[in-house]
């Protein structure tokens, strides 16, 4: 039975972003390891920047190549006013990910892991890495391309698909240590690993920002009202008494629905850690996304 402990009477903020999942496969766990932590890492969305991260791993008879392989999401700011500018920024830092991250990876392959109906054309900031040299063919119903290099071939597929999902839902863990904070956001993270359409870009977050800033230059910097050390420093300290640690849970999720799902599985493993006091969630008055998510409709 679950703990009763405090779910705060408020909403996590979140917002569309363009999103594209790719399956990347590998000859073995090492490089497959090393080019996934390479492509998803530094997870900033800041200043028109991509955010990746890891959704799922895959067995040998899971991909198209027979390999192990890994399905990874990249998402980027979606800006209604400017669809077509949004779309060609996504796809300049998705290049950059595919290129730094994956093509230099000894042995792996990139296959398109989602049918949107929308495309983005990978010849012209990954293809043409072959330098000319870079020809296509048909692999089990894949237009593919094949990018020679000094180890072989790299082959990725030619159109990968992307949609708009759900970017920065959230929850906020109050704990009352850092040992507490730790063990309910691993717990968290496990959970959301088996949802399918799902990733958590920060892993557990120490550091949940807020828009208004001293600094915008750097953008968002820390929520300084729910820092614990800041106890008796500033005049609008608002973290509970007894909580010394509050871990963020972010998340990103192809649909609302799903989002809703994983921040559902995400307060109820959450509540059932000896040292959580309550729940709550990162918003800023609407001013960042169209999506209100209640927790107490999520977990009354």
């Amino acid at each position: 039975m679950s703990r009763q402990i405090e779910i705060e009477d408020t909403y996590s903020e979140a917002f569309e972003g363009l999103f594209t999942r790719i399956l990347v496969t590998a000859k073995d766990k090492k490089r497959l390891f090393k080019a996934v932590n390479s492509a998803t890492g530094l997870p900033s969305v800041v200043i028109n920047r991509t955010e990746g991260g890891l959704e799922k791993w895959l067995l040998e008879n899971e991909t198209p190549d027979g390999r192990i392989g890994a399905l990874l999401q990249f998402w980027g700011i979606f800006n209604h006013e400017d669809i077509n500018g949004s779309v060609e920024r996504f796809y300049k830092e998705l290049s950059y990910r595919i290129r730094q991250g994956i093509l230099v990876t000894p042995t792996t392959s990139i296959f398109n892991a989602l049918d949107s109906g929308k495309v983005i054309d990978m010849m012209k900031r990954v293809g043409h890495c072959g330098d000319g040299y870079e020809h296509t063919m048909t692999y089990k119903n894949r237009e593919m391309i094949v990018i020679p290099l000094m180890m072989g071939d790299f082959l990725i597929e030619r159109f990968i698909g992307y949609d708009k999902g759900v970017m920065g839902g959230n929850i906020w863990m109050m704990c009352v240590d850092e040992n507490s904070a730790l063990e309910a956001g691993d717990r968290v993270i496990d959970a959301l690993s088996k949802i399918e359409g799902v990733i958590t870009p920060f892993d557990i977050c120490s550091a949940g920002s807020k828009p208004e800033t001293n600094f915008p230059e750097i953008g968002p910097t820390t929520n300084h009202p729910y820092c614990p050390t800041l106890q008796g420093k500033i005049p609008d300290f608002k973290v509970p008494k007894g909580v010394n640690s509050i871990p963020e849970i972010v998340i990103n999720a192809v649909s609302i629905d799903i989002m809703k799902s994983a921040m559902r599985v995400a307060i109820e493993n959450a509540v059932e850690v000896e040292g959580v006091m309550k729940i709550s969630a990162g918003n800023y008055g609407g001013k960042l996304g169209k999506y209100k998510i209640h927790l107490k409709e999520l977990y009354p």
